[in-house]
Order: structure tokens, then C-alpha cells, then sequence
């Protein structure tokens, strides 16, 4: 009785873990990231006042504004530094 109860929770202990990992967006071992100054370069260049770069869920998040008033809210590939996903104005990536 007792080892069927242990394999119960075993077995949904793992699921969980699984479903966990699949929701991550990058999937990039750490040492192949670039670091986070290359990405700020990269997005300053491009017309961009960086806010903030924070890691999430393997990606590098990133808040910024530009010149005219617009806002970016983005994940990057923090190997390729490129765009996972992006939303202005606040909407999109959380």
C-alpha cells in the first residue's frame, strides 16, 4: 500500500516538473549567454533607453522606452539576443 502511494506521488512530482520546464520560453544553457551590457548596446543602438534587463524564465526580459515616447516589453534569446516575443504599451510578455 505504501509503495503505490509513494509511486502516486512520485509520478505526479514528476509531472509537475515537466509541465514546469515546458512553460520556460528559452531553453539556452547558461554558458552560452551573452551578457546583459551586449543587449543594452545592442537595443541603445537601435533608438532605445533601457529601463531594466532582469532574467525570466531563461530569457532576458527587457523594459525600455524610445524618443518618442514608446515603451518596450520583451524577451530575448540570451545567446542569439534575439526577440522571443514583444508587446508596447505595457501589453504582451509578463
Amino acid at each position: 500500500m505504501k509503495s503505490t502511494w509513494f509511486a502516486g506521488c512520485l509520478l505526479v512530482a514528476c509531472l509537475a516538473a515537466g509541465s514546469a520546464a515546458a512553460d520556460r520560453d528559452c531553453n539556452v544553457p547558461l554558458a552560452d549567454w551573452q551578457p546583459r551590457d551586449v543587449l543594452r548596446k545592442k537595443l541603445e543602438a537601435e533608438g532605445w533607453t533601457v529601463q531594466s534587463i532582469r532574467s525570466d524564465d531563461g530569457c532576458y526580459k527587457v523594459l525600455a522606452t524610445n524618443v518618442q515616447g514608446g515603451s518596450l516589453k520583451a524577451k530575448y534569446d540570451p545567446a542569439s539576443l534575439e526577440r522571443i516575443r514583444h508587446g508596447r504599451d505595457g501589453g504582451g510578455d509578463d
